[in-house]
Parts: structure tokens; C-alpha cells; sequence
């Protein structure tokens, strides 16, 4: 595993997720799962050799590509891997000189030749899987966010009976928490003017935590007396975001969290913090990473016990998650800190991966892919739990989420809402399902 201080050296991090990615895409046509709900673990990775590795993960074997000649831990320029375990120089190294050229300037990671022996040493490979297993968490937990940040941007007004099946279905399912409403005003958020009502029905159901979101102290006040435990508040990272969003500055905004925070201290009450917009703002474009670990402090000092950074519109990538994550962990602990990722981009699951391996271990995530912010034009649904769920199995990371039962909420309400299953995880074992019951 590379360091993370050298990260923003952009060829180290090709490299990086070249092997990362090696040991994540389980596709292939020489191999098939015996089953789509176990996919292969890392922990059976480290035993494979060169070759079992790469007809593993690779359609084409071990053959060079001329847009990345970059094949797992093996960095191959001109060359061709052999059915062997060791690869062979074919052509001369000269083949691709414009690769030792950047801008003019000699790269010096094409000048050390020791970075590119004649030998894929199947140690170098066990390596690299042990490393990254021990990188990763051996636990990670989900925040659901459907029932509140996937449904608050439904044109329709969902059925309050509707919403308290959802979570139902959610708890159901293992689940620990479940951001269940939030109490702001109706003539914002429409869709959630049944809060208190959605807190009635649950409010005496063990074992799992309902946080509430909470815009300032009339909310909280309002959230307390309809029996929440646990509270959570919003600032952005980006101004103009702000002002857009809750119609006020960040540092007004923050104002409104002290009172709320501190109220929240009074009653024993917990606080979660929310940032939006920490990789990239609908108005601003691209947000610095000392602006979002300014405001994380921020909320951290005032005693928000976990902090969720979120990328409200979903154009981060690991090269964009990465810096931000290193500004924030550098003023708030790594284990205050989780991600909230929007899939707009297809990122999530990358960006997720990335956050595993520097140290995350709380994810937010909305069952069937739900969401979307009603304030941040183009930013579409949250990243499926479904989706979230099935690669920590196959990363060995525990959960304790019954994969089964939480495909069937999301059916369920994506069926209510008329519209397809957001996750990728549930329309491929959904189908599976439909083929095995077809059988019998």
C-alpha cells in the first residue's frame, strides 16, 4: 500500500489504484461466481498466483494496452506476459518513448528501470492483497438515508403509512441507523411535513438509532418533543451553496448549530454534522479542501460526535476525495468521520473504496439509490446501500446487513414510487432470483 502523503503525485496515483482496482472488478469470462450474493473475497486473492490472478480479473490476460501500460503490481511498457508467471520483454523498451516525456521534462518514473524488472514476482501480488486487507476496516456502519434524503426530493408526496414500512422493512433488514425525518419547514420540504407523525410510529422501536434532521433550534425543539434521540444539523462548505440551500451564510448558518448543539448538551442528545459540497458546488465549482475542513472543525468543536462529508453533487473521484479527506483528518479524527457519497457519476463505489483504505469506517448511502438534493440542479441519487452492501462482503467487511432483506425494501419502495430499483446489486439478483424461481 502506497502512503497517502504521496498521493498527489499523480503518477503514484494511477499506480495506486491500478493495483486497487486490480483487486476489486470481479468480471471476467474465465471465471464465474457460484453465486452473485458471494462475491469473491480478498482473503482468497492472496493465494492466487500471477497468472490465476490476472485470468481472474482480466478479459485479456496480461497483455499491454496502449492508453495504460499498467497491469496490477507488474508496470509493463512494450511488453507481453507470456502464460507463465514471469513476464518477457517483446519488443525493445523504446517502443512507447512519448511515455518518458511529460510536458517537455524527462519522467523520472520511466528513467529508474528497477521499477520495471523482467519478473512478476508472485510475492510482490500477496503483498499487495495482505496490505490491503489490513488497510481495510474490519466493520463498517451504514447510515441509511433513504427515508429522509431519498424521499425529501419525490415530486410526489409520499404516503406517511408508506414511509413507516419503509423503515420497518429497513430495521428488518440489520440496519443500525436510519435517518428517519427532518423537521423543517413544510413550505421547503413538503414531502417531509409528516414528520411527526413518521416519529410516532417508531419512536418505541429497540436497538436501532432514528437520527432527525434539524435546520436550527425551532426544529430541534420540534424534533425533541416528537421523541427523537438523536439529532443531526447542515452546514455547506461552499457559500453560495449556503445561501441557495438554508438561505444564509456558512458563518450564520454555524451560529444556528451552536444553539441547537448546545441545547442538544442539556438534554444528553447526540449531534451528527453534516457538510455538503465538499468536493464541488452547483454554483461555485470546485470547493478547496481547506474549506471543508474548516467548516468540519467547525461542527466538531461544537460537539458534533460524527461528522459526514458529503458530496452533495457527485462529481468527486478518488482523485478529488483523497485531498479533501487529507484536510479534514489533519483537524478532525479519522474516526469522527464519514462519507456521504452522490452517484451522479457512476463514483461512489471508487470513492468509497479509497475512503476504506484512508481509514473511514462509517458510510452513508439510501436504500435502491434514493435521493438527490432539491437545491443542487443535476445531483442525482445517493449511492445504492444495495450496491455498498454487496462490495464490503466481497471485501470481507461486516456489515451485519441481511443482504436479502434489504434488496426487498428496496423493491418495495421503488415499486410504490413507480419507478426502477436504483441499485445495480438488487436488478442483478432480482434477476437471478427470477431465473431460479422459474426452475423449480
Amino acid at each position: 500500500m502506497l502512503s497517502f502523503k504521496n498521493l498527489s503525485n499523480p503518477s503514484v496515483w494511477r499506480i495506486c489504484l491500478s493495483g486497487t482496482f486490480l483487486a476489486a472488478s470481479p468480471f471476467t469470462s474465465h471465471y464465474t461466481m457460484s453465486s452473485l450474493e458471494e462475491p469473491l473475497g480478498l482473503e482468497k486473492f492472496a493465494s492466487l498466483d500471477s497468472v490465476s490472478r490476472l485470468r481472474r480479473f482480466s478479459t485479456s490476460a496480461c497483455r499491454p494496452r496502449y492508453d495504460e501500460m499498467e497491469m496490477g503490481n507488474c508496470l509493463i511498457e512494450g511488453r507481453s506476459c507470456s502464460s507463465s508467471s514471469t513476464c518477457h520483454e517483446d519488443s525493445p523498451r523504446d517502443t512507447y518513448p512519448w511515455r518518458r516525456q511529460i510536458n517537455g521534462r524527462s519522467n523520472s518514473r520511466y528513467l529508474q528501470d528497477r521499477l520495471y524488472g523482467t519478473s512478476c514476482k508472485d510475492n510482490g501480488g500477496r503483498d499487495f492483497a495482505n496490505k490491503f486487507l489490513r488497510e481495510l476496516p474490519r466493520y463498517v456502519k451504514i447510515v441509511e438515508v433513504g427515508p429522509r434524503d431519498g424521499l425529501q426530493n419525490e415530486k410526489n408526496v409520499v404516503p406517511t403509512s408508506v414511509k413507516i414500512e419503509l423503515i420497518q422493512r429497513l430495521v428488518a433488514s440489520g440496519l443500525p441507523v436510519i435517518e428517519a425525518t427532518s423537521f423543517v419547514s413544510p413550505k421547503w420540504v413538503p414531502q417531509l411535513a409528516d414528520a411527526k407523525d413518521v416519529m410516532e410510529a417508531i419512536r418505541d422501536v429497540d436497538g436501532v438509532r432514528f437520527p432527525v434532521l434539524t435546520p436550527n433550534l425551532k426544529g430541534f425543539e420540534a424534533a425533541v418533543a416528537a421523541g427523537a434521540k438523536e439529532v443531526a444539523v447542515f452546514a455547506s462548505a461552499s457559500e453560495s451553496f449556503s445561501k441557495s440551500n438554508i438561505n444564509c451564510s456558512i458563518e450564520e448558518s454555524l451560529a444556528r448549530y451552536r444553539a441547537v448543539a448546545e441545547a442538544a448538551r442539556k438534554l444528553s442528545i447526540p449531534v451528527r454534522g453534516y457538510v455538503s459540497c465538499v468536493v464541488g458546488c452547483p454554483v461555485e465549482g470546485p470547493v478547496p479542501p481547506s474549506n471543508v475542513a474548516r467548516v468540519a472543525k467547525e461542527l466538531f468543536d461544537m460537539g458534533c460526535f460524527e461528522i459526514s462529508l458529503g458530496d452533495t453533487i457527485g462529481v468527486g473521484t478518488p482523485g478529488t476525495v483523497v485531498p479533501m479527506l487529507q484536510a479534514v483528518m489533519a483537524v478532525v479524527p479519522v474516526d469522527k468521520l464519514a462519507v456521504h457519497f452522490h452517484d451522479t457519476y457512476g463514483q461512489s463505489l471508487p470513492n468509497i473504496l479509497v475512503s476504506l483504505q484512508m481509514g473511514i469506517s462509517t458510510l452513508d448511502s439510501s436504500v435502491s439509490g434514493l435521493g438527490g438534493c432539491p437545491y443542487a440542479k443535476g445531483a442525482s441519487g445517493n449511492v445504492a446501500t444495495e450496491d455498498v452492501v454487496y462490495m464490503l462482503r466481497g471485501l470481507g467487511i461486516k456489515t451485519n446487513v441481511d443482504l436479502g432483506k434489504l434488496i426487498s425494501a428496496g423493491e418495495f419502495i421503488s415499486k410504490t414510487l413507480g419507478r426502477q430499483n436504483g441499485s445495480k446489486t438488487a436488478a442483478a439478483l432480482g434477476k437471478k432470483m427470477t431465473a431460479d424461481a422459474s426452475k423449480i
